[in-house]
């Protein structure tokens, strides 16, 4: 399937999110250790909040490894919020636009998984999606299918009624068309202010997600890590593995839930698909 790491925190440059890490997301594009498969190179992204109202997105069909925009990208580039993804495709075709983040307006949304049987549910799930919204969908995944529909359900107002909304018809559509298990997924969207990451598969064994720990309390562990000194005490990670192995930096996400993380630091809460 895919990776990501989501950030947030005092602006920091991306090399060091992105690169520098022991277990950074350039090595997972070669080597995940948790992942579905161990290769990611069907592309990459990386979606900054900056100087101006809209993100910004870098995108590239490159593997992370051999991509040389993203080298030099990462080593000028500083942001307090940070969406980056390795993808791993599923079977839609390896472009610019099929790549992760997706963007709308102020969010960004990325997502490691899938829909299940895409093909056979993907024309009553697009005839879903809010007429405005639709000429705005670019490429071919399901990914990005999953986000217009979730910014059809409101999105924008609450995010998590809108994505239990939004898997709910995925789930729905999915078993009319006689698939047991519809989706897999953990995702993260964002929109600037605050992060929301959801775990959750039809299966209930969903892909991998951790959270990082206090940085309060790793920073007194750890006085002497170089990369730890430089990231302040409100940081937070969220990724789909872990950066490094600091005994008691990462958390898992739990099963079946949503992790919102905002400027008072992060709350985890049960999530479920709303069912018409």
């Amino acid at each position: 399937m895919c990776r990501w790491l989501a950030y947030s925190g005092a602006p920091v440059l991306l090399d060091d999110l992105l690169v520098k890490p022991e277990n950074s997301l350039v090595m997972q594009s070669r080597h995940s250790r948790l992942g579905a498969e161990p290769v990611n190179g069907d592309g990459l992204g990386v979606g900054w909040y900056g100087a101006v109202e809209t993100p910004g997105l870098y995108r590239g069909t490159h593997p992370a490894w051999n991509d040389r925009n993203l080298q030099e990208l990462s080593a000028h580039v500083r942001a307090g919020r940070v969406f980056a993804h390795i993808r791993a495709s599923s079977g839609t075709a390896i472009q610019g636009t099929n790549c992760h983040p997706f963007r709308h307006g102020r969010w960004l949304w990325m997502h490691n998984g899938s829909i299940a049987d895409f093909a056979r549910v993907r024309r009553d799930l697009a005839l879903a999606v809010d007429p405005e919204l639709f000429p705005h969908i670019e490429g071919s995944t399901d990914s990005e299918l999953f986000f217009f529909l979730a910014l059809t359900f409101g999105l924008a107002d609450d995010p998590p009624p809108a994505v239990a909304r939004a898997v709910g018809l995925i789930e729905e559509t999915g078993r009319r068309h006689g698939i047991e298990l519809p989706i897999q997924m953990t995702v993260a969207t964002s929109d600037g202010a605050t992060t929301w990451a959801f775990r959750y598969s039809s299966e209930h064994r969903s892909r991998s997600l951790f959270h990082s720990a206090d940085m309060t309390t790793l920073h007194h562990q750890y006085p002497d890590n170089p990369i730890l000194r430089d990231l302040s005490e409100d940081a937070r990670l969220v990724v789909s593995e872990p950066l490094g192995e600091l005994r008691g930096a990462w958390h898992e996400v739990p099963e079946s839930s949503c992790l919102v993380v905002g400027a008072g630091g992060e709350e985890v809460h049960e999530f479920a698909p709303v069912r018409s």
